[in-house]
């Protein structure tokens, strides 16, 4: 693991922006000597020689290079938190102490944290102490429901999560100039996108890439974008929302889907034609979590006349399910039902309804900057819309 010391990497970095070990110990305040092993070790861990040392000085190789640009990145997102709280944390904090805040934060309780980590609760309350000290203030309080994160404990949490998810990235980047696979790729997946968009790319890039590590993590849309902008997901794949959730996620549209009516085989209302809003509103319905687009397009199409018998599912299987077992009408994606369509086991109701059109496509956080592995990931996910 090549973030085992975060000394260690700012020294690597030190080097390939200075080219030279005098002026890397002379900025980090450290002797030559311990600058050298410090390279050595890092080279060790990374799988090869990170500088060409020549008369001239150290000169990153293609290795570094890589290595350098994920560095720099992970950095510039960590060492500006870590200044607000205590600009001496950029050269102080470790990543031990890092990781002890972060668990805290999350867990609320160092006994949960210690357990996480894997470590006795002592370690942790020390680790904790230690960035706290250095902030001359507390970063957690104390209170009825557990330690509470101030608003700076918070945001440190946030940064260091997201500059560990760099670290990981700059070995899956070495992995690849290497012929090799290193990493994860972690996909969080809306209802769609688990029947329409994922299997047949994640298909291709597993017979491709065998020994790629991949995870699809299934959520509602409000806790998949948490764990985007936190760098525990890669991407968020499905409908898109209107307007963009936030500053620092990006949204790619790859094409338009629309809402299609569903009902069992033996529905009575699957020979009707031109169905209205009057001809369906005593019908019991089962549809998409409120706040949903889908649901939005659904309720905006009968205004204030929205039925309220309803229950709520994402899922097609559900969906499917229900309709088999009584009177109900289903309303979904139009191309998540397109499978359960063409096998006969859902009929599509005509409705005379002109559905908006829902954008499909792709989140993913502003300063993201994908592996190769990754970037093969998107393209196969867009080539449908190509």
């Amino acid at each position: 693991m090549i973030a085992t010391n975060l000394r260690h990497l700012r020294l690597f970095l030190a080097v390939a922006e200075t080219r030279s070990l005098t002026r890397a110990s002379a900025r980090l305040h450290v002797s030559q000597p311990a600058v050298t092993q410090a390279i050595r070790k890092l080279e060790r861990v990374s799988g090869g020689m990170l500088f060409e040392r020549t008369g001239a000085g150290f000169f990153v190789t293609p290795r570094g290079e890589a290595l350098a640009a994920r560095l720099s990145r992970a950095f510039a997102i960590l060492d500006p938190v870590l200044a607000d709280v205590s600009p001496r944390l950029k050269l102080t904090a470790t990543r031990a102490q890092l990781q002890a805040l972060i668990a805290l934060h999350e867990t609320e309780n160092y006994t949960l944290a210690a357990r996480r980590l894997g470590h006795a609760q002592p370690t942790v309350h020390r680790a904790v102490a230690q960035i706290e000290r250095e902030a001359g203030r507390r970063l957690f309080e104390r209170t009825s429901f557990g330690m509470t994160s101030s608003r700076l404990a918070a945001t440190v949490a946030r940064a260091a999560l997201l500059a560990f998810r760099e670290f990981e990235l700059a070995e899956a980047d070495l992995a690849e100039l290497d012929g090799g696979v290193a990493g994860r790729i972690v996909i969080g997946a809306l209802p769609m996108a688990r029947s329409v968009l994922l299997p047949r790319a994640l298909a291709i890039l597993h017979a491709e890439r065998p020994q790629q590590r991949i995870r699809v993590v299934d959520g509602l849309y409000d806790e998949l974008l948490t764990e985007l902008r936190r760098g525990d997901l890669d991407v968020i794949v499905g409908a898109l929302r209107d307007p963009a959730p936030i500053g620092d996620v990006v949204q790619e549209r790859l094409f338009d889907d629309r809402l299609a009516v569903i009902a069992g085989p033996t529905h009575p209302l699957v020979d009707a034609i031109r169905l209205g809003r009057a001809d369906l509103h005593g019908v019991p319905w089962v549809v998409p979590r409120s706040g949903t687009p889908s649901r939005v397009h659904f309720d905006a199409w009968f205004g204030e006349n929205a039925p309220q018998n309803v229950i709520e599912a994402g899922s097609i299987l559900l969906m499917r399910e229900i309709l088999a077992h009584g009177r109900h009408l289903g309303c979904i994606s139009a191309l998540q039902a397109q499978a359960e369509i063409a096998k006969g086991l859902v009929s599509e109701i005509d409705v005379d309804a002109t559905w908006p059109n829902r954008p499909i496509g792709l989140a993913y956080r502003g300063s993201w900057v994908a592996t190769r592995q990754q970037a093969r990931l998107l393209e196969l996910l867009r080539t449908p819309a190509s």
